[in-house]
This record gives C-alpha cells, structure tokens and sequence, in this order.
C-alpha cells in the first residue's frame, strides 16, 4: 500500500497536509506505476540471469563486452576489473567461468604484449542481445514517445528520487548506461560464485 493515508495517517513521516485528495490519488498512482515498472525490470533480470546460468557480476560483464564489441574496441582483464569495481583475482576467477561456460574467449592483446584481448562469443553476444538488448530497446521507444518537455520533466524526477543531479550529456557510450535509476535486485550471488550455486568449474 503506497498511500500516506492509509500507512501514516498521523503524517509521521509523509506531510501531504497541503495536497488535495485529488493530488493524492495522483501521486499514489504515480508511485503505483514505478513500482509495477520495478517489478517488471526485477522479474526480467532474474528471469534473464537464471536462463543463462549467471550472477550479476557475470552479466555486467556481458553487457560491457557488448557495448564494446559494438564500438569496435578491445577489452582486457583491467577494464573488466574497474568496470565491476572487484579485484583482480575476482576478474580472474569471473573470467575462467564465462570461458568455461563458451560466453567468452581470452586472445593475445594485438598491440601489449603484457595483456589478454576479451571477446564475446557470437551465441552469447545473441543472447544478451535478444533480452539486455531488446528491454533496453522498449524502455527507449517509451522516452522517445514522450516530448523534450516530457522527457526533461521525468529525468528531473528520477533524479530526486535516486538523489544525485542529472547531469546533461550524452549517455555513457561505452557501458549503454542511461541517466535513469537502476532497479534494485535481490542479493545475488558473490562475483566469485555462480548464481546457481553450483561448484565453480
């Protein structure tokens, strides 16, 4: 329940004392749609990692080495590290799954001699694409949908409730990331364990 009448009718912690019923019901029906929005998201995520047998960790890993293989740029084992924020033997350990599993393959760097080159495999670069992809493609026909007004409107409202200043600019090119908060998930697995909970290969 998402009404401040029904779950703090003292106004404890929600003052609506200076809002109409009508604005109300508004706003109860606006939280009412994020929160079937963040529902759906959750459900699609969990539903996408368990299909493919992977943590969070291992998706983000994914995703990035889409957004790369999109702008035609190489990944090593130091740019997975600082885009998951986890150590290097972590990024080992992440890396020795997906390549287990047939996600990835490791190749000598062309131009460093000191570095592995990280790629995608094409039927894992399908699937993401087929569900990362086509779910990132919906939310975007939905802000495409609205005016420059609309969009400015819903960006400044999203931002108060993850709390940072959006900041204008274009999205993050490399990582696919837009300026909108992300939906949280529940605990997953470490990065160093498989989602599944099975032995590590």
């Amino acid at each position: 329940m998402l009404d401040p009448r029904v779950i703090d009718p003292g106004q404890e912690v929600v003052d609506y004392a200076a809002l109409s019923d009508d604005e109300i019901a508004e706003i109860v029906l606006l939280l009412t749609a994020i929160r079937t929005w963040r529902e759906h998201e959750q459900r699609l995520m969990l539903e996408s990692r368990d299909h493919m047998q992977l943590n969070e960790s291992d998706m983000k890993a994914l995703r990035f080495l889409v957004a790369a293989k999109g702008q035609g740029r190489l990944v090593t084992p130091g740019m997975i590290t600082e885009h998951l924020g986890i150590s290097s033997a972590a990024t080992t350990k992440l890396l020795d799954r997906l390549e287990y599993a047939g996600h990835i393959a490791r190749a000598p760097h062309p131009s460093d001699r000191r570095a592995l080159a990280i790629t995608i495999t094409q039927s894992t670069h399908e699937q993401v694409r087929d569900t990362v992809g086509r779910t990132h493609a919906r939310r975007f026909a939905a802000a495409a949908r609205l005016t420059s007004a609309e969009r400015d409107v819903v960006t400044r409202f999203l931002g108060d409730l993850s709390g940072i200043e959006p900041e204008p600019g274009p999205a993050d090119a490399l990582t696919g990331a837009i300026p909108l908060p992300i939906p949280a998930v529940p605990p997953t697995a470490s990065p160093d364990s498989p989602a599944t909970g099975g032995p590590r290969p």
